[in-house]
């Protein structure tokens, strides 16, 4: 059937749709991403990927000291994080991404790694939520569980439940198993992956094969570009489908 014949309503319904569809396009090349931990592993892959990926037009980084992006559609925000009442305002946007991470030995106790990895990225997922941003993307790590005995595990599942439950419409928690980082120089992470990678040329522990920063990035990336409404968690080689 040609346009000359169509019905009326069938080509109203077509032209509808059409701009319906463009309307939605130009929304989805609008966007504004909030990052905190834009300096760890997969914070840095991010901010690489949202400087060339057109759909989003501002990026917003909060960070402890000033970091310099060569792109104007970056607008880093330094902060001191104990002081929210200074910053919480400027939580604004489409999309939060919660990349922020330490370790207790650059910490310096588990009091100060929780107060960083679980505290302060509280925080800004409740002025987020408060300020109406509608997507929660956060790097959490598998095995999180709040009623674990080993610290890092019980810390990390600890902050998924608290954001949980705040309201915010979408939130996607991402749990990757060890991540091969760009020039770590952490021994127990660098002897774990080495490990892992052996084990997996045997075909063992499959599940837990160790993961680039780059494509945890990417499927953080999509994740924000999809119309999810809800709570999800993605855990170990499944996101891997969400990179692609």
């Amino acid at each position: 059937m040609d346009l000359a014949s169509m019905p009326l309503k069938m080509l109203q319904l077509i032209v509808q749709k059409k701009i319906g569809e463009k309307m939605a396009d130009e929304k989805h090349n609008e966007l504004t991403a909030i990052v905190i931990g834009a300096t760890g592993a997969v914070g840095s892959d991010l901010v690489k990927q949202l400087r060339d990926d057109n759909s989003f037009k501002n990026v917003e980084v909060f960070a402890r000291r000033n970091i310099y992006f060569d792109h104007p559609k970056f607008h880093v925000h330094v902060i001191d994080f104990e002081h929210s009442e200074t910053w919480k305002n400027k939580v604004r946007g489409d999309v939060f991404f919660s990349c922020l991470g330490t370790t207790i030995k650059q910490a310096g106790s588990e009091e100060s790694q929780w107060k960083i990895d679980h505290d302060y990225q509280l925080e800004f997922a409740k002025a987020a939520y408060e300020n109406g941003v509608k997507k929660y993307i956060l790097i959490s790590s598998v095995g999180a569980d709040s009623a674990s005995r080993i610290f890092y595990l019980k810390m990390k599942g600890t902050l998924e439940e608290n954001v949980k439950k705040l309201g915010i419409p979408s939130v996607t928690i991402l749990q990757p198993p060890g991540l091969i980082r760009k020039n770590s120089d952490r021994f127990g992470e660098k002897l774990l992956i080495n490990v892992l990678q052996f084990a997996n040329s045997l075909g063992l522990f499959r599940d837990q094969k160790p993961m680039k920063t780059e494509l945890v990035a990417a499927a953080m990336i999509n994740i924000a570009k999809s119309n999810f409404e809800g709570q999800k968690t993605i855990s170990a080689q499944d996101i891997l489908d969400y990179a692609q």
